[in-house]
């Protein structure tokens, strides 16, 4: 994706991009659901972090998560588990 690409190129990121452009991950991973916002509701993702093992075994998943400070829960968890 070319927005891929530029974002990217822009902050100098060392590794791939994925992109899920049809929604499907979306749907397996249970995150594209009704959201109520300003007392509207619609469809949107449902901010969430999954954590995946090298074997491709779900390790944690954190739902909704505040961004203050949720770096830091995930590398400790992820030493936590070494």
């Amino acid at each position: 994706m070319k927005s891929h690409d530029k974002f990217i190129d822009k902050l100098g990121i060392p590794f791939v991009l994925l992109s899920d452009e049809e929604g499907d991950v979306l749907t397996q991973y249970g995150v594209f659901k009704e959201k109520s916002l300003f007392g509207k509701t619609a469809l949107g993702i449902i901010r969430s972090t999954f954590v995946i093992g090298p074997d491709g075994t779900l390790l944690k998943i954190y739902r909704k998560p505040k961004p203050e400070g949720h770096a830091e829960e995930i590398l400790s968890f992820l030493k936590s588990v070494k």
